[in-house]
């Protein structure tokens, strides 16, 4: 399909300015926060996990401006999802006018008044969408949940098991994701795994390892203890279990990972389901396989699951190995979940030995970067 002249002449731009993204950013922001110093409060203290972010989400989506089967859900994610920021809609014109600065300033060869044109129209469709999504979002559930911890279990020196009680009822899916804040470090979400399917009692638990300069998973694993309430953004994924279907599953986890694979096997449990599930459970050393007693325990548990732990460094070519030497897989459905270079390496193991792409389920490696797994 053509492309229209808009689009045409928006990614010539984003062409020009990837050499100096740093430099958009940086005056992007500057644009913003002199131009409105009122909405500053609204971003993290330090800028260094922000920063890249919304300008980012905002080129992605200018980039799709022709492909509305992919745009229209990223832009009701993205509109949805910054509710929780306290966005309301007179704050998209201000990122309008520093985005068009930005661009102008930095893309000399390509801008010029077609070209500007071009970006306002596509701007104020992208808000439009985001715009309206919150509206309707706002109908039906609230910006934010509080969620007091209620357990919090140490499982390695790094790994901890963090439950959470919700203020009111919290709608999900089994095998979808959160955004979480803590009190330590306002305004500063990230995301992370729901690790069982929706419970009676309407727990929340989550896998959080701490990382290097990791805030959030730093604070939940080292500070967080029962009492301390942290804050849910709305949930989000699409890595869940087709009921419609009585394919089999092939889930592939890595690290934390394991958490929503452990969800999707909770939720075949709950729907009666026998379809045979084989999980692949991977990590650098037999220590950090730090859910194998749960997950050997629902082995026992359903004869249709199978559990192998792999253990091993290199973990983004042990665990697609480890999956090649069995099989074949050519009916399953697959599921991958862990840190980012492991999906991308688990996405070409798994096309290799003959499962189609559009069977191939896993999060938003652009959102896991930086986020829930590193952060």
């Amino acid at each position: 399909m053509e492309p229209s002249p808009d689009a045409v002449l928006i990614r010539r731009t984003l062409t020009e300015i990837a050499p100096v993204a740093d430099k958009v950013t940086s005056y992007f922001y500057a644009l913003v926060f002199t131009g409105h110093p009122e909405v500053r409060s609204m971003f993290p203290a330090a800028m260094d996990a922000q920063r890249d972010r919304l300008l980012k989400a905002l080129l992605t989506a200018a980039e799709h401006i022709d492909n509305p089967e992919v745009l229209g859900p990223y832009l009701r994610r993205l509109g949805t999802g910054h509710r929780k920021y306290g966005t309301q809609p007179a704050h998209y014109p201000v990122v309008g006018e520093a985005l068009i600065g930005a661009l102008s300033r930095y893309a000399e060869r390509t801008w010029g008044p077609e070209t500007e044109a071009a970006w306002v129209r596509a701007y104020t469709a992208i808000s439009q969408t985001m715009i309206d999504a919150a509206a309707q979002d706002g109908q039906r559930a609230p910006a934010w949940w509080q969620a007091e911890v209620v357990s919090h279990d140490l499982r390695t020196a790094d790994i901890a098991v963090v439950t959470v009680r919700p203020d009111q009822p919290y709608p999900f899916l089994a095998g979808q994701y959160t955004s979480l804040e803590t009190p330590w470090w306002p305004r500063v979400w990230r995301h992370y795994s729901f690790a069982s399917a929706p419970r009676a009692d309407g727990l929340l638990s989550f896998h959080v390892k701490a990382v290097p300069a990791g805030w959030v998973s730093n604070a939940l694993v080292r500070h967080a203890r029962p009492g301390d309430v942290l804050r849910l953004g709305p949930p989000a994924g699409s890595m869940v279990v087709d009921h419609s279907t009585d394919n089999g599953m092939l889930c592939l986890g890595g690290g934390t990972g394991i958490a929503p694979i452990k969800a999707l096997i909770e939720d075949v449990a709950e729907h009666g389901e026998r379809r045979p599930v084989e999980v692949f459970f991977g990590a650098r050393s037999d220590s950090d396989l730090y859910d194998k007693d749960t997950l050997l325990g629902l082995q026992r548990s359903h004869p249709w699951l199978s559990v192998r732990p792999v253990v091993g460094d290199g973990l983004a070519g042990q665990l697609p190995q480890a999956i090649g030497e069995h099989g074949p897989w050519n009916s399953y459905d697959a599921f991958i979940s862990g840190p980012p270079g492991l999906i991308r390496s688990g996405v070409d193991a798994l096309k290799r030995i003959g499962i189609p792409r559009e069977r191939i389920r896993h999060d938003a490696v652009e959102e896991l970067a930086g986020a829930g797994v590193a952060g």
